[in-house]
């Protein structure tokens, strides 16, 4: 091998160090900017933070997702919700925050209130809450669940808890029931 082949060889595999370092430092540090460049050819550096995604995910773990993310770009950096994921008992609209943690349940999963579909207290709140949450009082099952929805939609919010009575299949022994465990804001 001759001299300008040797130094051709090293050149290359400097650069083949070098770039494996940069990714390797890259991969490590949920706090490194991402950068972009812009078909102008500046380079615009986007500040990155990490999340944890754990549950019904394809790759569940720490993902880095862009300042401004939002739960459903969590998901998606961790390979997109699997086949059965309970979706519709997330605000996957909700921004995140360094350290997050984005839990996706699925068949099984026990289903905990969002803040958005909680009432003061922490109690379910009829308005606010997605059928799948609803199915967690007793003696709702998912045909009470989506009666409750369906008639919050066609004649507006729940005013008093005993406006549940409106609702068929909700009698007086299954308000009894739920009472003490929703409140109407």
């Amino acid at each position: 091998m001759g001299r300008t082949q040797a130094v051709a060889v090293g050149l290359t595999l400097a650069a083949l160090l070098v770039g494996a370092g940069l990714g390797a430092n890259r991969g490590g540090d949920p706090l490194v900017p991402a950068e972009t460049t812009t078909p102008g050819g500046s380079v615009v550096t986007e500040p990155v933070f990490a999340v944890y995604v754990s549950g019904w995910v394809a790759t569940p773990g720490v993902v880095e997702v862009e300042e401004g993310a939002i739960v459903a770009d969590a998901v998606q950096a961790a390979g997109g919700a699997l086949d059965g994921a309970l979706l519709e008992t997330i605000n996957l609209a909700r921004p995140l925050v360094p350290g997050d943690h984005v839990q996706i349940p699925g068949p099984g999963d026990p289903v905990s209130p969002a803040p958005g579909d909680q009432a003061d207290g922490g109690l379910i709140s009829p308005n606010r809450a997605e059928a799948a949450l609803l199915e967690q009082l007793p003696g709702v099952g998912p045909v009470l669940a989506e009666r409750i929805v369906a008639h919050r939609e066609a004649n507006g919010p729940f005013e008093t808890v005993e406006d549940l009575l409106d609702v068929p299949g909700i009698g007086e022994a299954k308000l009894s029931a739920i009472r003490d465990l929703i409140a109407v804001p």
